[in-house]
């Protein structure tokens, strides 16, 4: 079994997540006692939230790649970044390091592309929904097209992933609101909405939804076990 490389704490409460999920795989996949060889180094959010808003990538991406060879060091055979918003440094944190990137955004386009789906709604931070480096990714490498919501409801969507599920509160209106912009989703043509970041699966479980969701958390942490499994 290969050892999986985690870089993680933002947030810790999504972290936590891919731990359990990746442990749980394994176990239903090996049996007995089995658990997944896992590093992991988690960073302290608090500084890396700061920068972001700053819009001081730069020093973020030095913090990552300080983190990221520390999982190197500590014997990964490759490394999942456990965010998609800092996937924005994917790209800095793969050329530093020597083993290889598991990129969240490949592993869910594969599984969208093998529901049949070609049309797809993204919720996540500003970041993830405005920028180029994750909808992008998605589009020109792997033709999809993709969907976000408007203006005001993309604010509505990262505020209430930095208000409160990273600080692990999970509030009902919270909830209805991104049901109600899911539909707002559908209503224009996608097939399926993408939880493009680690905390939303918190929220919004498939039963809230009246469209496939796709866990970006649940995804990435299935595919480090199909590569540590893999020969």
């Amino acid at each position: 079994m290969k050892i999986i490389g985690l870089l993680g704490g933002m947030s810790w409460e999504s972290t936590v997540e891919y731990y359990r999920l990746i442990n749980e795989e394994v176990k239903l996949r090996l049996g007995g006692l089995h658990s997944a060889r896992i590093a992991l180094y988690s960073v302290d959010f608090e500084e890396i939230e700061k920068l972001q808003h700053a819009d001081r990538w730069a020093e973020a991406a030095d913090l990552m790649i300080e983190a990221a060879l520390r999982v190197e060091r500590a014997g990964a055979d490759f490394l999942l970044i456990c965010t998609n918003t800092m996937h924005k440094l994917a790209d800095q944190v793969a050329d530093a390091i020597n083993i290889p990137l598991l990129h969240i955004a490949d592993a869910t386009a594969a599984t969208i592309l093998s529901a049949g789906s070609s049309k797809i709604g993204l919720l996540g931070t500003r970041f993830t929904m405005e920028e180029d480096f994750y909808r992008g990714r998605l589009e020109k490498h792997h033709d999809l097209e993709v969907l976000i919501p408007g203006a005001d409801d993309r604010r509505l969507v990262h505020d209430v992933i930095y208000d409160e599920l990273c600080l692990g509160t999970i509030r009902e209106e919270s909830r209805l609101a991104y049901t109600r912009i899911i539909d707002r989703l559908v209503s224009q043509g996608a097939q399926g909405v993408i939880l493009g970041c680690t905390e939303i699966s918190l929220l919004v479980k498939p039963e809230h939804a009246t469209c496939p969701l796709f866990d970006t958390t649940r995804i990435h942490a299935i595919r480090a076990v199909d590569r540590a499994l893999t020969d």
